[in-house]
């Protein structure tokens, strides 16, 4: 294992150019140039053009070469497979803890990742909260509000989104960690999923259903996502934080083999390392992700109202333990979901 080192100077940044933009296969970048692939989940594309803007000028005046960072966005765990097949990430920013896991389980990302970052490679954290039609005319304040007759849930696919996944937990642990029983958790996922009209892949697919479609009466969605699907809504939703819910990791991580053999490893480091800098993590708060250094959390502290966030080892042994036992095949996801004919 290798602590990635500073080396560049603080304000070191990468380019952010739009989603999907890339060279075309095997073609190489002109010379005196770097190309980045930044693979991530679904609703992170507008951090990381913010990300991208800053990092990139201060990166080439340092370095010397032009950069290009390009987006690459969807369901999680749908985003792990994609790396493990063959996209071609130079860095990795998923949402959880598994799908990052299961890449270096690969081999691609070396032993030890988790480690090579500060803070265990966690520059910011998030939760769900809910996302509500107009005066909440369902009342819904907390979990046990979504499964009462007549309401309608959206929330991704747990077995594809992050999303998904962090919504199933914190439902889990709303019961669990209230004294509730495994089977009063079994049966109250299994009431929230009768009441879900579709699956999307992922968590911007969702916001579509709920937003653009006007489906269903809540969106279970991530904190950021909540505040972006708001303020586009034009007073139309509301946020709704519960009391409960998980504290979601999404950990960072640089795909060795592939730095390695593109030889952008230095770029790739430094992009990573940037987002503990300051002016990073002013831009995490800015866009409703929690910055883990304290001093920026607190300067944004009312734009994170209070409540408990859950660890993941309150809930099972850790990320692998719980996803095994609710997401995995045969999972208790798999038990209690039934498709809506």
């Amino acid at each position: 294992m290798r602590k990635i080192g500073g080396g560049l100077s603080a304000l070191v940044i990468v380019v952010a150019f739009s989603a999907c933009r890339s060279q075309p296969a095997g073609e190489a970048a002109p010379p005196g140039s770097l190309e980045l692939l930044n693979v991530s989940y679904d609703p992170t594309r507008e951090l990381w053009r913010a990300i991208n803007a800053e990092f990139i000028p201060a990166y080439e005046k340092e370095a010397r070469v032009k950069l290009a960072i390009n987006q690459s966005h969807g369901g999680s765990s749908t985003q792990a497979r994609a790396v493990i097949d063959g996209l071609d990430a130079d860095v990795v920013t998923l949402a959880l803890w598994s799908d990052t896991d299961a890449i270096a389980k690969r081999g691609l990302i070396n032993p030890g990742w988790k480690e090579e970052l500060p803070n265990s490679s966690l520059p910011y954290t998030s939760t769900i909260v809910f996302v509500v039609r107009k005066g909440n005319p369902k009342g819904i304040k907390d979990w046990p509000d979504l499964v009462q007759p007549g309401v309608e849930i959206v929330t991704p696919n747990p077995k594809t989104s992050g999303n998904g996944q962090l919504s199933l937990y914190s439902a889990w642990g709303a019961v669990v960690l209230r004294g509730g029983s495994r089977d009063q958790a079994v049966d109250y996922v299994t009431r929230l999923y009768k009441q879900v009209p579709v699956l999307d892949s992922g968590a911007r697919g969702a916001t579509t259903t709920f937003v653009q479609k006007k489906i269903g009466d809540v969106h279970l969605a991530w904190e950021n996502e909540a505040h972006l699907e708001v303020r586009e809504a034009g007073g139309e939703l509301d946020l709704v934080y519960p009391p409960i819910s998980i504290r979601a990791e999404p950990h960072v991580a640089v795909v060795d083999q592939n730095v390695d053999r593109k030889k952008t490893r230095a770029a790739a480091e430094a992009y990573l390392r940037f987002l503990y800098t300051e002016p990073a993590q002013e831009i995490i708060a800015k866009h409703f992700y929690r910055p883990t250094n304290a001093a920026v959390l607190a300067r944004h502290a009312a734009t994170f109202p209070g409540m408990k966030l859950f660890a993941i080892t309150e809930i099972g042994k850790d990320w692998d333990d719980v996803h095994q036992q609710l997401v995995a095949d045969d999972g208790v996801f798999d038990r209690v979901y039934k498709p809506q004919k």
